[in-house]
Order: structure tokens, then C-alpha cells, then sequence
């Protein structure tokens, strides 16, 4: 029997599905040179005319109207549930931006009274190291105490306190929400199977379009934009606890049955303990979404760090907007680390001493609080001891601007001329029936008939949706940003896998890419490259670069130690080791990778619309703007489409992948 060591070290040779892959391929490349050979084809393969659309948005639109004028429920209208759902939002919400933000006042306006201030900083910044220090001790204590240090001394305190009150009501929403849907898909499969596609799209229609509709229902306001935070952060949690729950062992819930426990008491006292620290994980994507939606949700009535980054972005303020920026990082990083630390402490009996600890600390707080009452150091942090780098920053992009101004321009005329346009103008020439013959015929070679015939439904109803053109204009920049973020990240990922000291490095430097808020990243590219392309393309391929370093290094250092020793001693060298048999174990994780590169570049399209792209996310920001509900969702469903037809074949293809090699 061969072992894998031999399987892969063997001379590759085309299987059954990769012929149908190979010959697939000699087809499409025949088939395209023909076609391009020919007369240009007819204007309706190239746009559908608009006579032939489908009434979608109008329909969208006519819908959403109908909700806020006309829907009676008996009882009460839509627009008086709206309300309702608005009321029990903005108390907890008023409460928390009291306690962190703005204190305890009497009246409105010039005539209020502060009756109580804010938590003092002193106290928030002993607390946060307290928790720290509970969770994951002295260096996580620390990294707390320079999180919060910087977020006072670089004057961010109060921006800070208004956005984690809106992170301390949102985040137990959608952990609870999430939760909720999670146990009831686990209880019932015909309720799974309607729930999945919709978290589906919930996690790839872009965060936009999430806005038009909950603007258009709830209005503009602190209210609506933590609805769509919560709206945002909740799928992740439901689909943790449908696994979580899936992967509790089948001994454990029979020995609760057995003991006779009612399905909700076997939910509640079983099965959700012994899934504990699964869950936690969920807490924290939660917790990270969240913070990720701050800027976008200051768009519809969000105040804080979010619209500062915002407000810098219009004004081109790039040391304001990089301190916001990085002010958001470090909320971010402390908070995932103390999530994460609890999440492993999760199955850890209590220690005796936590309630003793947990009144002393509450004591303290207190003692602080009221301290600040008379002390006005202590109630707000003095101006006047605040830093800021907001002046080197803007110095820095000038100098570059004076010095490198003919060498950034060079690059991105090349660029432009040579690879970029030529790509544009390739995928606007090709008809739509091409596209959809290569999209099936592609899907049924990879993931068979069923996903081939869903494809080919997504791309007639952009198609008929009559946004064909500025979906190929989204497909071509996401392809391009992709391309080159592969080309970038993969040799980075192969790099750091083998090399533990590089490989933290490079996690610090990801980490800090995938916490900078999408937003930040345009500040510095426009200030160097203004407005085009070229510049959504750049700030696409740094958010979205992380995933194809991390799943690439993943899956090098998890290929098994045992194939790596066997290859070495049939005397296999470093370089045929790497080229034949850590390459080839890793690509599934790397596929894995390229699809989430994918998604997130999907996702960043709308932002890239700020500067001037004529894509799917302009569509969406221009509905943004015009309050236009069916024109936004239209387009916003035309994006998770793209990006739901991208995942499928490419976890087929993992899965393949897997299969192929006898991982799994």
C-alpha cells in the first residue's frame, strides 16, 4: 500500500475529474478564441435592454412602501412595531452611552445639569486591567493597560466610550439572536434547511445594503445603526452553534435523556455546557464584526470612532483618521484577546476567590466614580496632556506626495495600461450567454449538476436585473485585487509556515490588517494615487490580503510530521519536500484561503465606491444616498450572488481537493 508520502511524491497524473477539468479547459479556451475571431456580437448579449428586465426593484421599492403606509396586523401597524422595536432598543442603548459616554444629565441642551459624570477614565483603564488580568493574566493585563493608555493619551477616550456602549448593547443581541436560531435549527431540520440560505446571504449581501432598508423602516439615528450592527454580527453565531450543538457527543445527550431530561431542559443543562467554549468563539466574532460595522453604521446616525474615521476620510485628514483608525485596532485587539481568554477558560472550574474579586473591584469603581464628582482631572482627562501624531502623518504623505509623486504615477499608469484595462475591456467585450455557458460548465466539471443549475440561475437574474455591466466591472476589479493577492500572499504564507519567528511577525502585521477598519485603508491611497481603479484596486488587496497568508501557512505546518520524515529519509531534498509534498497536503487550506480573499475583496466594494469605481458597490452607495430601498438591495443580492457562486465552486474544489489527497 502506498503511503501519502508516496501518493504525492509519484508523478502527477490527470484522474477522472481532472481530465474532465483538463478537456473542459482546451473547450473554453477553442470555444472563446472562435467567438473572438467573429463580427462584434449583438448589443443585447453585451446589455439586456431595459424593456426586458425583471420589475425586481420596482417591486423591492413597492414592497418596502407598502410596509411603512399601508401593513395592519390587526393589533397594531408595521410602522407601530418599528417603533416598539426602536423603544426597547434605545433604552439599554441611552443607558450605556450615559455609563461610558456622556454621564447622567437633567434637561436639554444649554439648560442640562450633569447629574452624574461618565465612568471615569481611571476607573474604566483599572477595570479593563483587571479583567485582563482574570482572564488571561500579567501580559494580558498589559496589553489592556497600553490599549486603554492609548486610547486616553491620544485623546480617542471619548469617541472610544461612545462606541464600545454601542459594542456592549449590540454584542449580547446578536449572541443571544445568534444563539436562538442556532438551538432551533439544531431541534428542527426543515427549519435549517430555510435558515441556511438565508445566513448565506446575510454574510455576503454587502453591509450596505443592510442600511437602505433599516434606514428606510427606523430612520436615521444611534437606534438604526445598531440594528444593522446587530443584523451584521448575528449569522456568525448562529452557524458556531449549529456546529457546536452538532458536535456535542451523541453519549453525552443520550445520558441526558436517559437521566430524563425534557428536550429544553437537554438543550439548556446539557448540551450548551458541554459546548461552551465552541460557543465563546462565536462571542467573539461577534464582539469583531461589530467593531468592523462601526463606521459604516456612523453613516445612519453612529457617533464615535466610526464617525471620526468618517469625518477624516471627507476632509482627507490622514493623521486623524489613522489615530481613529488605530484606535479602533487596539479596542478591537483587547477586546478579542479577552474574549478569546475566556473562551479557553470556559471549561476551567471558577476559582473561589472570583466573587470576593469581582465586589472589591466593583468597590473601587464606585469609590473613583464618585471621586470624579469633585476632581475634574479624573472626570475628563485634561486636553492639554493629550498626544497626537495627526501632524507627522500628514507631513509623511507630503513628502512622499513632493519626492516620489512621478514613481507612484509611473507604477500606476503601468499598472492601468498594461494589465488592469486590458483585463476591463477583455471581460466587457465577452456576451453574457458566453459567460454563462463558461459559469455552468465550469460549476457542473467542479460541483455537479444541482450547484451548476444554481449558477446558472444567479447569472440570469443579474442579467434580467439589468445589472450585467456593472456586475462584470465588480468581477473584473475583485479579479484583479484577488489575482495579485494571491500572487502576494501565498509565497508569504509558504514563508512563515516554516519559520515560527517569521511566522509572528507576519501575524502581528495581518492581525492589524484584518482589525484596521476597511475605511482606513483609502486615506493614505487616495492621498497617494487619487481617485480610480487603481486606488479601489490597492485598497482591496490590503484588506483582503490576510486570508491567503494565514490559510497558506495553516496548511504548510499542518502537514503530518510523519509524511515530511518518511520523504527526508527516501531522500527527498527541502525544495522537493516544499514542491511536492507541502504544496500539494496545504492546497485545500490554501483554496480555502483564495475563497475567503474572495469574499472579503467582494466585500470591500462598496467602500472602494468612494472613489469613483462604476461597479455593483457604487450602485449600492448611490441607493445609499437616494434612499433608493430597491435599487440598493437589488444590487446588494447581485454581490452575494458573485460572491455565493465564487464560495460554492471554490469549496467544492477544496473538497476535492481533500478527497483526492485521502484527507478527508
Amino acid at each position: 500500500m502506498q503511503t501519502t508520502a508516496h501518493r504525492i511524491a509519484a508523478p502527477t497524473r490527470f484522474s477522472p475529474p481532472w481530465r474532465r477539468a483538463f478537456w473542459f479547459g482546451v473547450l473554453i479556451i477553442a470555444f472563446a478564441f472562435a467567438f473572438l475571431q467573429t463580427a462584434k456580437p449583438p448589443d443585447w448579449m453585451l446589455d439586456l435592454p431595459r424593456e426586458h428586465w425583471l420589475p425586481l426593484q420596482a417591486g423591492i421599492s413597492a414592497a418596502m412602501k407598502w410596509l411603512v403606509e399601508t401593513a395592519n396586523f390587526g393589533l397594531f401597524t408595521f410602522s407601530e412595531a418599528t417603533r416598539f422595536v426602536a423603544y426597547l432598543l434605545d433604552q439599554p442603548l441611552a443607558l450605556a452611552t450615559a455609563v461610558f459616554a456622556h454621564g447622567f444629565t437633567q434637561g436639554h441642551g444649554s439648560a442640562a445639569i450633569e447629574l452624574m459624570p461618565p465612568l471615569p477614565w481611571l476607573a474604566a483603564l483599572l477595570a479593563a486591567c483587571a479583567i485582563a488580568l482574570h482572564a488571561g493574566g500579567v501580559r494580558l493585563a498589559v496589553l489592556a493597560a497600553g490599549a486603554m493608555g492609548y486610547l486616553i493619551v491620544f485623546g480617542q477616550w471619548q469617541s472610544a466610550m461612545q462606541t464600545f456602549a454601542s459594542i456592549v448593547i449590540a454584542v449580547p443581541f446578536g449572541v443571544v439572536g445568534g444563539l436562538l436560531l442556532g438551538i432551533a435549527g439544531h431541534r428542527s431540520a426543515r427549519f435549517h434547511k430555510a435558515l441556511m440560505p438565508i445566513l448565506d446571504a446575510m454574510q455576503t449581501v454587502p453591509i450596505f445594503a443592510y442600511l437602505l432598508p433599516i434606514l428606510f423602516l427606523f430612520g436615521f439615528g444611534p437606534v438604526a445603526a445598531l440594528l444593522a450592527t446587530i443584523m451584521y454580527a448575528l449569522p456568525p453565531m448562529a452557524r458556531v452553534t449549529l456546529l457546536a450543538l452538532s458536535a456535542v457527543p451523541t453519549e453525552l445527550v443520550e445520558a441526558g435523556r436517559m437521566a430524563g431530561c425534557t428536550p429544553r431542559q437537554l438543550i439548556a443543562r446539557v448540551m450548551i455546557p458541554a459546548a461552551r467554549a465552541p460557543l465563546m468563539t462565536g462571542v467573539n466574532q461577534v464582539i469583531m464584526l461589530s467593531l468592523n460595522m462601526v463606521i459604516i453604521a456612523s453613516m445612519i446616525g453612529a457617533g464615535g470612532l466610526g464617525y471620526d474615521v468618517l469625518a477624516s476620510l471627507r476632509q482627507l485628514d490622514i493623521g486623524g483618521g489613522l489615530e481613529a483608525g488605530t484606535a479602533i485596532v487596539v479596542l478591537a485587539i483587547t477586546l478579542d484577546r479577552v474574549s478569546q481568554a475566556y473562551a479557553k477558560r470556559a471549561l476551567e472550574v471558577r476559582r473561589r476567590g472570583a466573587l470576593r474579586y469581582r465586589w472589591v473591584l466593583l468597590g473601587i469603581v464606585v469609590a473613583l466614580w464618585l471621586a470624579a464628582l469633585k476632581i475634574e482631572p479624573l472626570r475628563h482627562y485634561p486636553e492639554s496632556w493629550t498626544l497626537s501624531t495627526g501632524v507627522f502623518w500628514d507631513d509623511l504623505v507630503e513628502w512622499l506626495n513632493v519626492n516620489y509623486f512621478d514613481s507612484f504615477e509611473a507604477v500606476k499608469t503601468a499598472i492601468l495600461l498594461k494589465f488592469m484595462i486590458p483585463v476591463k475591456r477583455f471581460l466587457l467585450a465577452q456576451p453574457w450567454p458566453f459567460v454563462l455557458f463558461c459559469v455552468m460548465a465550469a460549476a457542473l466539471s467542479i460541483a455537479g449538476l444541482r450547484r451548476a443549475v444554481i449558477a446558472g440561475i444567479f447569472v440570469l437574474t443579474i442579467v434580467f436585473t439589468g445589472l450585467w455591466q456593472p456586475a462584470i466591472v465588480s468581477v473584473y476589479l475583485t479579479g484583479v485585487s484577488v489575482l495579485l493577492a494571491v500572487a502576494m500572499g501565498v509565497p508569504i504564507g509558504i514563508a512563515s509556515g516554516t519559520r515560527p519567528r517569521l511566522w509572528k511577525f507576519v501575524e502581528v502585521m495581518i492581525d492589524t490588517l484584518q482589525t484596521l477598519p476597511s475605511f482606513v485603508y483609502l486615506i493614505p491611497v487616495v492621498m497617494l494615487f487619487r481617485v480610480g481603479d487603481f486606488t479601489a484596486m490597492f485598497a482591496i488587496i490590503l484588506y483582503a490580503l490576510a486570508p491567503a497568508i494565514r490559510y497558506t501557512a495553516l496548511g504548510i505546518r499542518e502537514v503530518d510530521p510523519g509524511v515530511i520524515e518518511a520523504a527526508t529519509a527516501m531522500g527527498a531534498t527541502r525544495m522537493q519536500i516544499m514542491l511536492r509534498i507541502r504544496l500539494p497536503l496545504a492546497l485545500p487550506s490554501i483554496l480555502l484561503g483564495i475563497n475567503q480573499t474572495i469574499m472579503l475583496a467582494l466585500s470591500m466594494l462598496v467602500i472602494t465606491a468612494l472613489v469613483g469605481t462604476r461597479d455593483l458597490g457604487q450602485e449600492v452607495y448611490i441607493a445609499l444616498v437616494k434612499a433608493d430601498v430597491g435599487r440598493g438591495l437589488t444590487a446588494g443580492i447581485g454581490v452575494a450572488m458573485i460572491a455565493m457562486i465564487a464560495d460554492r465552486l471554490m469549496m467544492a474544489s477544496a473538497v476535492r481537493m481533500k478527497r483526492r489527497l485521502g484527507l478527508g
